[in-house]
């Protein structure tokens, strides 16, 4: 199998406007359907835009919706942008990108429990990676909180949020979304997400 054909892009205008509505998402469930856990930690709905945009367009689509809206939100509220928390945006696009299963032959279909499975995974491995590390490396490192002070809400707020998204991720990758997707893919080149 040839990595770099398994996780290319494929950089058509279908590509750009999906990519630019997930941004778009991301921003309105970032800002409306966002429930705040202390002073530090917040559960939001939005990071499913980036995680699906990597899902269904590879992981460096995932990458450039995960830092364009990172960017795009730190213009809106005006806050400074902060490097390890948009490294942590780009990260959400990345990583459950990387567990989708690939479909090696027609006649060897892969099964719906290994479908789940792996993108529960992603989506596990990116709560831990971005939440609980990178972002809570980035509070205390750039924004002078203690450690032991945030780590109860940071992994309270890890708790909450890993079984949500991986509920969403799972209903969105078995959604007829993924087969429009396919085949708007499909009719640009012979690449498909599932």
């Amino acid at each position: 199998m040839n990595l770099k054909k398994r996780y290319r892009t494929v950089w058509c205008t279908y590509t750009l406007v999906s990519l630019s509505a997930l941004t778009a998402i991301y921003l309105i469930l970032s800002r409306f359907l966002a429930i705040n856990i202390g002073g530090f930690g917040r559960i939001q709905l939005g990071v499913i835009a980036r995680i699906m945009a990597g899902i269904w367009f590879g992981p460096f689509a995932g990458a450039v919706c995960g830092l364009a809206s990172d960017l795009l939100g730190c213009l809106i509220q005006g806050y400074a942008v902060n490097p390890l928390i948009t490294f942590a945006a780009i990260l959400w696009g990345v990583i459950p990108a990387l567990f989708v299963p690939y479909q090696t032959a027609p006649s060897f279909p892969r099964s719906k429990k290994r479908t789940i499975l792996c993108l529960c995974a992603g989506t596990v491995t990116a709560c831990i990676v971005c939440t609980l590390f990178v972002t809570t490396a980035a509070l205390v490192w750039f924004n002078g909180y203690h450690l032991y002070a945030i780590l109860p809400t940071r992994a309270m707020q890890l708790l909450i949020q890993t079984p949500i998204y991986c509920v969403l991720v799972c209903l969105l990758y078995f959604s007829p979304v993924t087969a429009q997707i396919n085949r708007s893919l499909t009719a640009y080149t012979k690449r498909s997400v599932s």
